[in-house]
């Protein structure tokens, strides 16, 4: 019996029927782009997270560059953020016109380590952007207050982690704007692309909404530049129908990975931390193990999935040689991409299926 690291497939057939009588709605509606199912999920995203406004765009990627348009970030300016990331989060910076300036991650939680904030800030640093890194919450309080001491713009990158709690507030209401991904394997995922930024500013909101549709308040007429980055009728319909399940399925994937630490207790293998005063939302299960590429080897040999999350660091991947510090610069994040490795985990799992791969983990790491 094979077990995929993500199944989004089965996502859909939990759902189907009301997916489909979504999806069917909005067909027959005749609106495909910006339409009442946009305007509704907008609004229902942003009281989930507990702001004052949502606006969907096509994409996390295009929504973290939407962002830092909002509130002015451009050539010439940097922008701190962390090395162990999807690269999306660097991508959009440089989408943006702006420089990113890397950063070490805490080596329990893995998000971007506060004190490492006054060694990064320069006089051209405009904003920061903690990763909420595989639905873990990153230590927003010390990161806000440093960012409000400098006068910088926060810039939540939540991607990962859709519903997650630091102190007792969901993720996504800490920053000035916080930006989400709905690709297919996210805790709250689309049948294709998405993202949404959300804000309690009503004028940052306002030009977000403007970027995303070349700048236009009346069709036609650009007030600024602006691009096109829409999420459309039919992934909105989509979406509502799955924001209803969110928190029982957050709660799914909690209680899963509770499973597994529980199993993998006194091995070798170094289970996810939770921080506390936190809710990890476990977009993923990852784990940390010394011969990380021999266990996945042994795993795929028995029909078991499993994702490196990140292989290389963003400033040793070719594309971004010239954001390397030195080789030794980040020995947090460097360490982190030769051992974590992501196990599969997905609220449709059964807890015999949790058992079954920490079963073979363990009897792996005798042969590994």
């Amino acid at each position: 019996m094979a077990i995929p690291q993500a199944d989004p497939g089965a996502n859909y057939r939990a759902h189907r029927a009301e997916i489909d009588a979504a999806i069917a709605r909005t067909l027959e509606s005749g609106r495909y782009i910006l339409g009442p199912e946009v305007e509704a999920f907008e609004a229902e995203f942003a009281a989930y997270c507990g702001v004052a406004h949502a606006s969907g765009v096509g994409s996390g990627t295009e929504a973290l560059t939407l962002a830092l348009r909002a509130v002015g970030v451009g050539p010439g300016d940097e922008v701190i953020t962390v090395a162990h990331t999807a690269v999306a989060t660097v991508a959009a910076i440089e989408a943006a016109g702006a420089r990113p300036v890397l950063v070490d991650v805490d080596p329990v939680f893995y998000t971007l380590d506060p004190a490492r904030l006054d060694a990064a800030i320069t006089t051209r640093t405009r904003a920061v952007i903690p990763v909420h890194l595989y639905g873990q919450p990153a230590d927003l309080a010390p990161i806000r207050d440093w960012t409000r001491r400098h006068g910088l713009w926060l810039i939540e990158d939540a991607a990962q982690a859709h519903g997650a709690i630091y102190h007792g507030r969901r993720v996504g209401s800490w920053g000035d704007l916080a930006c989400f991904s709905f690709y297919p394997t996210k805790n709250l995922g689309a049948l294709g692309d998405g993202g949404m930024v959300v804000t309690d500013n009503a004028d940052l909101a306002e030009r977000v909404r403007l970027l995303r549709q070349y700048g236009w308040r009346v069709r036609y007429i650009s007030h600024i530049p602006g691009t096109n980055s829409r999420l459309d009728e039919l992934q909105a319909a989509v979406l509502r129908v799955k924001l209803r399940y969110l928190e029982v399925e957050n709660e799914r994937r909690r209680a899963l990975a509770r499973r597994y630490t529980s199993l993998l207790a006194g091995s070798d293998v170094i289970p996810p931390t939770e921080r506390p005063d936190a809710c990890h939302v476990y977009h993923l299960y990852v784990i940390r193990y010394a011969r990380r590429d021999q266990l996945r080897a042994a795993l795929h040999s028995q029909g078991i999935g499993s994702t490196v999350h990140y292989p290389v660091p963003v400033h040793l991947q070719p594309a971004y040689s010239h954001l390397r510090l030195g080789r030794a610069a980040l020995p947090v994040s460097e360490g982190l991409s030769r051992e974590v490795l992501s196990l599969p985990l997905y609220p449709e799992m059964s807890e015999e299926e949790v058992e079954r791969v920490a079963s073979i983990v363990l009897g792996c790491l005798g042969g590994v």
